[in-house]
């Protein structure tokens, strides 16, 4: 599908849904800090971990310039989304384009173990995805790109095994062009509205952690499910994963991830209607569950 075929952006929307997401999540780090009863910090933990899914829905729609029409606007709110993932926006944009070019390839194969694979790399960064650990190398990337940007060209790995079956090679490699100065403003845009809200709210490192946690489990949870053990195609290498539609309401139709990859430039309020019942749709809890039984023998193996 061309861009110019794709329904409406809902600016007003997404804008209204962005300011409603980051008050609610400011809202949810004020009571995680500040209740005194531990049910009530757990609760705010919990709702947290979804409006900010919301938020990084948002996020994950300014990558693909269908926030907002404007490129300025699209770009800015996307910036400022980013914040409370919290990450840079250019970086974010850079690497999730690289998994639209190299989804299901040998390079995003981590549900399969092939021959050759180091078993021990494969299982870590398996369960590092689903225990939420994940996450916690998004915003420490960020921040160790805008103070040593070479550390993490070193960790890149090109031509060597650790490099292709980690993705650090076709993902790190992407840093070679980054604009370094757009992505330390933008880190430095990160580490001052967290330590603004951590002032103006009067957080609690305890509270911080608690919300962000719960967060980090609940989004890296959905970053492999929604692709483990597809079709190895680039382009249909995903599922349109069930789920009660309250929470795919609250993450922004992201569960309808086949129908994004096949139409990235589709609106998320319009994705509903490119998913094709014909093709099997399995339950996000079924995929999650197998998930903690590890990477499987590749395919070609079993034959």
């Amino acid at each position: 599908m061309r861009a110019d075929d794709a329904p409406p952006i809902p600016a007003a929307l997404n804008a209204l849904l962005l300011v409603a997401a980051m008050g609610a999540g400011a809202l949810c780090l004020w009571a995680a800090s500040h209740a005194e009863g531990l049910w009530v910090r757990l609760v705010a933990a919990g709702v947290f971990s979804y409006v900010n899914n919301t938020v990084f829905s948002l996020l994950h729609e300014a990558t693909h310039g269908v926030l907002h029409p404007s490129r300025r606007i699209n770009d800015g709110l996307g910036r400022l989304a980013a914040t409370f993932f919290p990450t840079s926006f250019t970086l974010q944009r850079a690497f999730h384009l690289t998994h639209h070019r190299h989804n299901r390839t040998a390079r995003e194969q981590f549900d399969y173990l092939h021959p050759g694979d180091h078993r021990f790399l494969k299982y870590a960064q398996w369960y590092v995805i689903l225990t939420g650990v994940y996450w916690l190398f998004v915003p420490l990337g960020a921040l160790v790109f805008a103070l040593v940007p070479g550390l993490l060209r070193r960790l890149r790995g090109p031509g060597t095994r650790y490099g292709e079956q980690t993705g650090a090679d076709a993902y790190l490699g992407r840093l070679e062009d980054a604009p370094g100065a757009a992505i330390r403003v933008e880190v430095l845009g990160m580490v001052a509205v967290q330590a603004g809200l951590a002032y103006a709210l009067d957080l609690t490192l305890v509270g911080w952690a608690l919300c962000y946690a719960a967060f980090a489990v609940n989004w890296s949870s959905l970053q492999y499910a929604d692709h483990a053990w597809s079709p190895l195609d680039v382009r249909e290498g995903a599922w349109d994963l069930k789920v009660a539609a309250p929470v795919r309401w609250v993450f922004l139709n992201y569960h309808y991830h086949r129908a994004h990859h096949r139409h990235p430039q589709v609106p998320w309020l319009y994705l509903g209607r490119y998913v094709d019942e014909r093709v099997p749709r399995p339950s996000f809890l079924r995929v999650w569950l197998a998930m903690w039984r590890g990477p499987r023998p590749f395919p070609e193996q079993t034959k």
